[in-house]
């Protein structure tokens, strides 16, 4: 237990120190102790908004980062929470404002401290974009995984089987997600239609982007370095990822605040609480403890993508969607502890038949 908690002790200090700083900034805001007690109250809400909702971002960085040198583990692990802080959950709704509302990035951070209301609209407006990108990304992720002919494990084996068997079909996965994007984008009005399937094409190219160029500066990587294989593809691969698992963390935060700084330290703090579950199931290969949890995290994938995309129809609350993933994880982890019950018993079973005599086993 000692050992487990030694990952979080990062996590634990930005819980702390964020915190205390969502404090200050409720009483900055406000001048008064009850505001002062909302805002750190939104921004531990946040954060476990944060972590319910990216629990299986967790899981699917630490299946590729356990086949990464380390040296880019710890690149990961150290820029990525760069990234995945700053440029997530403070440029990315900034930029979404300027683009909005024509305005630069200093205009937008104005707006965001002075007119936190008005920044919220724009952001909201922007929703049918993110969703739509966000949800052809992840779909894309999840189905890859399943639709693979070198796939080993199946946890719902008929459904799993016939996905790798399709794996045969060249561009499978895209003909689904295009048919799926077509289907969403004639059930919107024209010109949300026309914005849903702008947004749902650049997240597919996207994806195509993001895998063709890992697989160029990966082969360019062994090709000088074999060492370094893996290392920079896999890196982009992850960032761009978790910034798809982002989108509705952020999209969401602002159901409970439209205050920037207090979504940025909120969410900041979550992010810091993945990174540490990432490296504490590297380090621990728990993945390899647990037979179906990768299974777990790829469905609750797919499950977001598919909601992503309701979500430009229908209003689904964030509760719903961090629900949905938890109990897939906690229905592969169950799975997986039976299986790995299952077979320590054989294994007994196997054990105790060895050791008895001949005359017996006759």
């Amino acid at each position: 237990m000692r050992a487990a908690m030694q990952h979080f002790r990062w996590a634990f200090v930005a819980t702390a120190a964020g915190l205390v700083l969502a404090f200050w900034l409720g009483w900055r805001f406000t001048g008064t102790l009850s505001g002062a007690m909302s805002a750190l109250i939104i921004g531990a809400v946040l954060a476990v908004l944060e972590i319910s909702l990216s629990f299986d971002n967790a899981i699917v960085n630490a299946n590729k980062l356990k086949d990464m040198t380390p040296v880019w583990q710890r690149r990961f692990l150290t820029w990525g929470i760069v990234i995945a802080v700053f440029g997530m959950r403070i440029v990315f709704p900034l930029a979404i404002v300027a683009v909005a509302a024509h305005i630069g990035p200093l205009a937008a951070i104005k707006l965001a401290a002075t007119d936190p209301e008005t920044y919220a609209d724009i952001i909201g407006h922007a929703h049918l974009s993110i969703a739509a990108f966000g949800g052809t990304f992840l779909m894309m992720v999840g189905l890859s995984y399943f639709v693979d002919e070198h796939k080993e494990v199946d946890w719902f084996c008929t459904l799993e089987c016939r996905l790798r068997q399709c794996a045969s079909v060249r561009g499978l996965e895209i003909a689904f997600v295009l048919v799926l994007m077509l289907g969403f984008a004639s059930a919107l009005p024209g010109p949300a239609a026309r914005e849903f399937l702008f947004a749902a094409l650049f997240g597919l190219l996207t994806f195509t982007a993001v895998e063709l160029l890992g697989h160029v500066l990966d082969a360019g990587d062994a090709a000088r370095d074999i060492a370094r294989a893996g290392g920079l593809g896999a890196f982009l691969y992850l960032e761009v990822l978790d910034a798809s698992f982002s989108f509705d963390g952020v999209i969401g935060a602002f159901a409970l605040t439209q205050n920037l700084f207090l979504i940025a330290i909120g969410l900041g703090i979550g992010a810091m609480y993945v990174r540490s579950l990432t490296l504490m199931l590297v380090e621990r290969k728990t993945l390899a403890q647990f037979r179906y949890l990768e299974h777990g995290a790829f469905y609750s994938i797919l499950a977001l993508s598919v909601i992503m995309y309701a979500q430009t129809l229908i209003h689904i609350s964030e509760l719903v969607t961090g629900a949905l993933g938890a109990a897939l994880i906690g229905l592969s982890l169950w799975s997986s502890i039976r299986y790995n019950r299952r077979m320590m018993a054989a294994a007994r079973s196997h054990d105790a038949d060895e050791e008895k005599p001949l005359s017996q086993k006759a």
